[in-house]
């Protein structure tokens, strides 16, 4: 049973995950304590080994996915994973995945703060740093806020990543595109039977960018109320992110069970 999960990738998904938890509870212990100048450059190295390790996990997840995808490639069962697995398994499904995936990322750096860009503010007069420049601020801040990577890339361009930001940028980006590529096979799939199918496939595109959506809904607002929108979007970004996750998962699901319904049968495409 144990061969079996390592082979198909849950044993690295598991433990990746596992890492995450155990690494951010253990930087919170350890990163908030009181810190004095000569432990400073002990928590920047500190800071440096959180960093190593989260891209470590990191991997294992991303490998553990792709072992488990490409086990579910072939087989003759059914089930939903099985038959997300087939019809993205070729050139156009990965196209699209690999394109929405590093352009919702983008979108994700800018309105999460990941990505700055100040063309008012001159950084090395601003913030007496030396451009370009790279540092880790190590102290203090909530589980999962702290340790912050801070890149001054430009006079006006920089990174501020924050490790639960970051974690969040790559699933939700990972989960968009997914969405984008079963969407896309859902409409050639099941263009016979426009009704269900057809809403099923537009939902997922439109669940998969909750902020796209507010801007969405923004444009038949006023100019009042589209600002105070805007502004109860941003308090609430963290809210829009954590429902849209559950249903980024969901609906691959029920387009799944809607492609098995109309008699869609398992193949590789090429």
């Amino acid at each position: 049973m144990a061969d079996g999960q390592t082979r198909d990738g849950r044993l690295l998904i598991a433990l990746g995950f596992a890492s995450i938890a155990i690494l951010f509870l253990i930087y919170a212990r350890l990163g908030n304590s009181e810190i004095t100048p000569d432990a400073l450059t002990s928590v920047e190295r500190l800071g440096v080994m959180f960093y190593v390790l989260l891209i470590v996990a990191l991997g294992a997840i991303s490998y553990g996915m792709y072992q488990y995808h490409k086990q579910k490639i072939g087989t003759e069962k059914d089930d939903p994973f099985s038959i997300i697995a087939n019809i993205t398994w070729n050139k156009k499904s990965r196209r699209i995945f690999t394109i929405t995936a590093i352009a919702y990322g983008l979108f994700f750096s800018l309105t999460s703060g990941i990505l700055v860009y100040q063309p008012d503010v001159i950084f090395s007069m601003h913030y007496g740093v030396q451009v370009p420049s790279a540092f880790i601020a190590p102290c203090c801040g909530d589980i999962g806020y702290v340790p912050k990577f801070i890149f001054y890339i430009t006079e006006h361009l920089g990174m501020q990543i924050i490790p639960i930001n970051l974690i969040l940028q790559i699933a939700v980006s990972y989960l968009v595109g997914l969405n984008m590529a079963i969407a896309a096979n859902a409409f050639s799939i099941l263009r016979k039977g426009a009704g269900a199918g057809s809403v099923a496939a537009v939902t997922g595109l439109f669940i998969a960018c909750p902020t796209c959506a507010g801007t969405f809904v923004s444009l038949f607002l006023s100019s009042s109320g589209a600002v105070a929108f805007t502004l109860a979007i941003t308090q609430l970004q963290t809210l829009f992110i954590a429902i849209s996750i559950p249903l980024l998962v969901a609906t691959p699901i029920i387009m799944a069970k809607k492609i098995k319904s109309s008699g869609w049968s398992c193949k590789v495409q090429p």
